[in-house]
């Protein structure tokens, strides 16, 4: 499976199709762009095995640069849109990228590197230039659209976001079968999810993090039409379901939460049955967000439990969750370990870290003591995630283990807090975190973006903390509430709690990584 035999077959069908603009291109389109992308590689010495940056924002010739990447045997690393110079630099040089290709709309930050990267032989710019960069569209327009003659696969070498310390690189070996090989992630959501050559699959996420880029080049692998918007907008999204009849598509649970919390005379006025699988990830989901995204959107939320590291997987659909809810589902690649202190497993219902044995090896790149540290004396691989599964093998996720708050010697997972938190009318989003204490150690705080700035004060604050001690043990209540205007969460989901952590500890250590 390929573009180009979907080239072949069908060159008007629309490959990508831009949510805002409806400007598409074709799989024929596709098909010249990416091979005048692969000549441009070899024609400036890239090698089988070589590695490209891409630091853009979501336009219509990111994912022909990665096909052009993936057919030319190249690495491609897919760097945030909302880094700083300074740290795209580390992950340009941690992944020895020989090219850099930035867009116009960052051409702010961009300028900054153009002195930097000291790896790179070439940088380009999509959409404009800036001193320093050269035009993608017309280095690449200049070349022919012949495949080159020693196509190979290529594959994304992908950076974790963060959230708990500095990137890390995944690197996985390339592999010697053919361009078209069928890969086992393809089999695996195509199979799981039904996707398809009739699939219309919205991608309301950018395209540097893991999901949305793999699955946006898995159903163009399988001749299916994606929808990119180019931002996230809880209405936009709704509309684009209801514009371009999208069947399939993939979110993070705040996305869930922003569109649930439209007025009801918005959220209603758009048509969403076309949607047959709605693929969530990246976060855990709150359990009262989940069944009303349900209720509404009917039995089509489907959710999985992986990292970029793709160590393992697990799977849950929406009937099997309405009758384990909470769960993200059994696994379905790998082999499922909840592991304690002592390196054993835990008996069924206790938490411990999850583990999972025989699933795909991974290893950070320049850094083999974090590769060390991600497994045990048994050979098995973590993410640093804590869990514990039910008697029928089903997995529920408690927190992500460097966010675990230690008060008086007890163990607090914010995540239980947050769930509860999100759920009220006046919250927009809430992160958790322990703070020092001089008698307990650390005590809950919890820090909350309102639905509306006025609301934020004292009165709120008392509101929100009697709200939680109805729904929560005192333990895990917040015993202070502050107020941001907006919290610092990663465009996929995943929220930067050590940036909120940091104001609170300064200098003091903490157990929390």
């Amino acid at each position: 499976m390929h573009p180009y035999m979907h080239a072949e077959k069908s060159p008007d069908k629309p490959a990508i199709i831009m949510a805002s603009t409806g400007k598409t291109l074709t799989y024929g389109q596709l098909e010249d762009l990416s091979n005048q992308g692969a000549q441009l590689f070899r024609k400036l010495g890239l090698q089988t095995g070589d590695g490209i940056a891409i630091f853009m924002d979501n336009v219509e010739l990111y994912l022909p640069i990665c096909w052009a990447a993936q057919r030319s045997g190249l690495y491609f690393t897919c760097i945030s849109s909302r880094l700083t110079a300074p740290e795209i630099e580390y992950i340009v040089k941690d992944s020895n990228s020989k090219l850099f290709i930035a867009s116009s709309a960052l051409s702010s930050v961009a300028e900054e590197l153009v002195d930097g990267l000291p790896t790179v032989e070439n940088k380009f710019m999509v959409g404009g230039t800036i001193p320093g960069y050269q035009s993608w569209e017309e280095a690449s327009a200049a070349m022919p659209t012949d495949r080159i003659a020693d196509e190979a696969a290529g594959t994304d070498m992908l950076y974790s976001s963060g959230t708990t310390g500095r990137p890390k690189g995944v690197r996985r070996p390339l592999s010697d079968e053919p361009l078209d090989a069928t890969e086992p992630f393809l089999l695996f959501i195509g199979a799981l999810y039904g996707l398809n050559e009739e699939s219309v699959y919205l991608s309301p996420a950018p395209l540097y993090h893991a999901a949305p880029l793999r699955y946006n080049m898995s159903v163009q692998r399988l001749g299916g039409t994606t929808v990119v918007m180019e931002h996230f907008d809880a209405e936009e999204a709704l509309k684009c379901i209801e514009k371009y009849k999208a069947n399939s598509s993939q979110w993070v649970p705040t996305m869930f939460v922003r569109m649930l919390k439209l007025p009801d005379e918005v959220r209603t006025k758009y048509d969403v049955s076309s949607m047959k699988c709605a693929i969530h990830a990246a976060a855990p989901c709150p359990v009262d967000v989940k069944h009303k995204m349900i209720e509404w959107w009917g039995p089509v939320i489907n959710e999985y439990y992986a990292g970029t590291e793709g160590n393992g997987i697990c799977a849950i659909n929406a009937e099997e969750w309405l009758a384990h809810p909470g769960s993200v589902g059994k696994p379905i690649l790998g082999e499922l370990h909840i592991v304690g202190e002592d390196g054993n497993d835990v008996p069924v219902g206790e938490e411990g870290t999850i583990f999972f044995a025989g699933g795909p090896e991974f290893e950070y790149h320049n850094d083999p003591e974090k590769t060390k540290e991600s497994q045990n004396a048994k050979g098995w691989s973590t993410l640093g995630d804590v869990g514990r599964v039910d008697e029928e093998g089903y997995l529920y996720l408690t927190d992500r283990k460097a966010f675990m708050i230690i008060s008086g010697g007890v163990n607090i997972y914010p995540q239980e807090a947050e769930n509860v938190l999100i759920g009220h009318p006046k919250v927009m989003d809430v992160a958790v975190i322990g703070v020092p204490n001089e008698d307990f150690g650390e005590e809950v705080k919890a820090v909350v973006q309102p639905m509306n700035w006025s609301d934020a004060g004292a009165d709120l604050a008392e509101e929100l903390m009697a709200y939680a001690k109805d729904n929560l043990s005192a333990i895990k209540c917040p015993r202070s509430i502050n107020f941001d205007q907006e919290l610092p969460r990663h465009p996929t989901g995943k929220l930067y709690k050590r940036l909120i952590r940091d104001r609170y500890w300064g200098n003091k250590e903490s157990k929390i990584v």
